[in-house]
Parts: structure tokens; sequence; C-alpha cells
């Protein structure tokens, strides 16, 4: 307003900038008691401490018990090869379809449409359409019986419920694919091409421009999209709960399994792997933020 002095127009714009700030103290409030709570609760146990159940000592032999049992080590190598894998596949086919749409110049409302439809559904309905996809009495399998392929249902591959986890895979891709490749898809669009038309005017091939120019600009969304669908494959429990083998488990349905126990000892065993979980997400997420930092601070300092 014309009668405002500089520092009223001052107070007025970081007013404004701390408003929606302020609005959202309430819900991460709330929020962060909820998340505090539980996981200071989960910590406690973890240590022994249930007097309800007549275990009133502070302990870590839990963790060592944890650290140390072949089944929990033999989980977590299963829990690390389905997390690594998917997302190391997600990230490279998502990365090639967002470069493929891109090249095509097809991005237009039906690409994200398509992007978004595999993202919202939920898990429990992905689960459900894999396993009458590729269950061994599945669409596949009937369809290999009806051509000849397969005398019998059970030749037609195991692909749920195997030692591989090639059902829960399929899930993640599923899902995760369409995610890597919207984010890669939004940034690559909107990257200036000043840069482009500078490495053709230099003689520069389509796959060196993409080496050289494009993957590094994008390096930062595509590391932001391999944590992420790491952090999701190593912590989630529903999709390993439902299509994994029962001999073996991740970490989420392991601690699951144990905290279902009749033997109430074994709760805070089931906690401890909880908190094991917790603390390898929260490492996750430092890495991320460091990494993310490191990557800024280059870009920043490319620039100067």
């Amino acid at each position: 307003m014309a009668g405002e002095s500089p520092p009223d127009k001052k107070m007025l714009k970081i007013k404004q900038r701390l408003t929606p700030y302020i609005l959202l103290i309430p819900f991460l409030l709330i929020m962060g008691l909820i998340f505090a709570g539980g996981l200071i609760q989960g910590a406690v146990q973890s240590l022994g401490w249930l007097p309800a159940f007549g275990m009133d000592k502070l302990t870590l032999a839990h963790y060592r018990q944890a650290l140390t049992d072949p089944g929990f080590l033999s989980s977590l190598r299963y829990t690390l090869y389905i997390a690594l894998t998917s997302s190391v596949l997600s990230v490279v086919l998502g990365v090639f379809v967002a470069f493929l749409v891109h090249k095509t110049g097809s991005g237009n409302k039906i690409s994200f449409t398509l992007f978004r439809v595999p993202i919202i559904i939920p898990h429990i309905v992905v689960i459900i359409m894999i396993f009458h996809i590729f269950f061994q009495t599945g669409i596949f399998s009937r369809l290999a019986f009806s051509m000849g392929l397969i005398s019998n249902p059970n030749d037609f591959p195991l692909l749920i419920y195997d030692r591989g986890g090639a059902g829960i895979l399929l899930v993640y891709l599923y899902k995760q694919i369409p995610f890597v490749a919207l984010m890669v898809f939004s940034i690559s669009r909107n990257l200036d091409k000043k840069y482009f038309q500078i490495a053709e005017n230099l003689g520069a091939t389509p796959f060196q421009i993409m080496i050289r120019i494009t993957l590094p600009l994008l390096a930062p969304t595509i590391l932001s999209a391999f944590l992420i669908t790491f952090a999701f494959g190593f912590g989630a429990f529903e999709v390993p709960y439902l299509l994994s083998s029962p001999a073996r488990h991740t970490l989420p349905v392991l601690a699951f399994l144990d905290y279902r126990s009749p033997v109430l000892s074994d709760r805070p065993a089931a906690m401890a792997i909880n908190v094991i979980i917790s603390a390898l997400s929260l490492l996750l997420i430092w890495l991320y933020v460091r990494v993310m930092g490191l990557l800024t601070k280059r870009g920043m300092d490319s620039q100067v």
C-alpha cells in the first residue's frame, strides 16, 4: 500500500512468508508427538522394559541377540537385496521411460495420466493383480497351458512365494517405475535448452549429450528417486508379508512375526529389530540430505 513505510512492507513480507509454517505447527506437533512417542516406546521396550510382563531391567541383550542371530542376518541380506534390486531397476527403467517420452515429444496429459495411474493404485490392489496374473494358476499359466507350452500348472515358473522375491519385485517395479519416470520427466522438460543447443553446435552426438549434460543435470533428481524407492523397499511390510516365501522374511516381516509370538520374551527382540530399521531409515535420510547438499553446492560452484 502507498502509505506503508519500508519497514512495514518488510514485516508484511516476513509475515506472509511465515504464515504457512505457522499454520502447520499444530499438525507438525501432533504428528511429531505420535512419531516420537512411538519411537521412544519402542526403544524402551527394545531394552527389555516391559513392567506389565515382569520385565523391569534395562539391557542391550536383545540387540546383541538380533545382531548375532543368523535368522536376523539372513533377513537383513534379503531385505537389502529386495530394496537394492527394486530401486536400481526402477531408476534405470524409469529414467529410460522418461527419456523416451521426452525424446518422442509425447509429454502431454495422456503421458502424465499413464504415469500417475500406477502410482495412485493401492499396493494391495497391485498385489492381487500380480497374484492373479503370475501365480501358477494365474492368467499367464493358463495361457501357457492352453498353448501347449506346459503340461500342468506346476510347470509354470514359480514367481509368487519364491525365494528370489520375484512377486515382490514385480509389485515394486509396477509402482516405482512410473514414480521415477514422472519425477525425471517433470524436471527434464524444464531444463534450459541452451545447453543442448550449444552441445549440438559443437558437434556432440545425442549419446554424448545424454551422458555429459542431461544425466549430470538430472543427477539430484535421480538420486532422490533412488533413495526414496530404496527406503520404501527396505521398510515396507505388506508386500513382502503377502508375497514372500515362507522360508525367507524381510526385516519388517520378521519383527512382526516376533511381536506376534506367544512367547512374551520375544517382544523386546521384535522392538530391537524395529529400532534398527528406524535407525537405518534415519541414516538414509541423513545420507540423502548430505549428498543433496553436496550436489547443490557443486552446482552453485560450477555456476560461479
